[in-house]
């Protein structure tokens, strides 16, 4: 039991000398590591003493954000004070981001939901490529003020400008007349991907937002790691998520009802749209492009706050 526990213990503290360091833990290489210490004893045997000794066959768990920004906390306070500014002037807030790509075809889509018993939903055994009918890209929308949201479903790549198209769908079909007044548009965005705080392409399609709008676009970024707190994730995916669980995603047609029939008792609702632009993957933003951004940053952390102005006010 001593030398089974050592084996354990070295192991589970990763000291690089330790045998099970890069192998795997089973009962069989357990009992093999025993028997090479003198010891005459079974995987069946091993088995039931990691059981005594309290051990259990465990998965991985994702709990680790990793390492915070020293800012994050005055990042956070900082967003929470531009969310209450905004809305109590009446202008938009609105938390943006691109859930995961979706393959679009009779494959399984994990989660259960309710039939008959014995009647199981048939889908494709292998999640081949060939047999899809394409991806569905969700950028999501969420109006903090009205706990509804927008998504637009793209068919091609996650780029910037699609990023920047789903806020402009946003503002032609809901936002240019719920906030016809607005002068203002706030959006709270992860720090990577198609919006995030490096992406050249994201504030160079923003100007261009903003100049056809008339609106000064501000961008609050969450800090690295710390994505989970956008109130789009917990506030609208996550019930979107769980409206198509175990409901396979076999046409596009599928996509857009499950998403916009996403409701909930806090009053959520939510519309989506197909976009069926194709958005090139490769896009580069010179940096004469880049020039004639007006981009304004804020003096504390300005890499992750920052205003759009447009060059001229425009009609709404």
């Amino acid at each position: 039991m001593r030398d089974l526990k050592s084996l354990l213990e070295a192991s589970t503290a990763g000291d690089p000398m330790s045998a099970l360091k890069w192998t795997s833990k089973s009962t069989r290489t357990l009992a093999q590591e025993l028997a090479g210490q003198g010891h005459e004893v079974s995987a069946m045997t091993v088995d039931r003493l990691l059981h005594d000794l309290d051990y259990s066959q465990q998965g991985n768990r994702k709990n680790k954000e990793g390492l915070s920004p020293s800012e994050r906390d005055e990042q956070f306070r900082h967003i929470n004070a531009q969310v209450k500014s905004f809305m109590a002037s009446g202008e938009p807030v609105l938390s943006v981001d691109c859930k995961k790509k979706e393959r679009v075809g009779e494959f399984k889509n994990p989660g259960k939901t309710w039939r008959k018993k014995g009647d199981p939903i048939d889908v494709n055994i292998y999640d081949f490529p060939r047999l899809s009918l394409g991806s569905a890209i969700p950028y999501g929308l969420y109006d903090l003020q009205y706990n509804d949201g927008l998504v637009n479903v793209g068919i091609s790549h996650e780029t910037a400008e699609f990023a920047v198209e789903s806020i402009r769908q946003w503002w032609r079909r809901v936002g240019r007349y719920r906030y016809s007044t607005a002068r203002r548009l706030l959006l709270c965005a992860d720090g990577g991907g198609s919006n995030g705080s490096r992406n050249r392409g994201w504030k160079f399609f923003l100007q261009a937002l903003a100049d056809e709008t008339g609106l000064s676009i501000s961008v609050c970024h969450y800090p690295p790691g710390t994505s989970k707190w956008n109130k789009i994730e917990h506030r609208m995916f996550s019930f979107i998520s769980m409206n198509w669980r175990g409901q396979p995603l076999v046409s596009y047609e599928t996509v857009i009802k499950l998403i916009g029939n996403t409701r909930t008792l806090g009053g959520l609702r939510v519309s989506a749209r197909l976009d069926t632009h194709t958005y090139p993957k490769a896009r580069k933003v010179s940096k004469a492009e880049m020039e004639t951004v007006r981009v304004k940053h804020r003096t504390k952390l300005p890499q992750w706050n920052y205003t759009i102005e447009p060059h001229a006010k425009a009609a709404t």
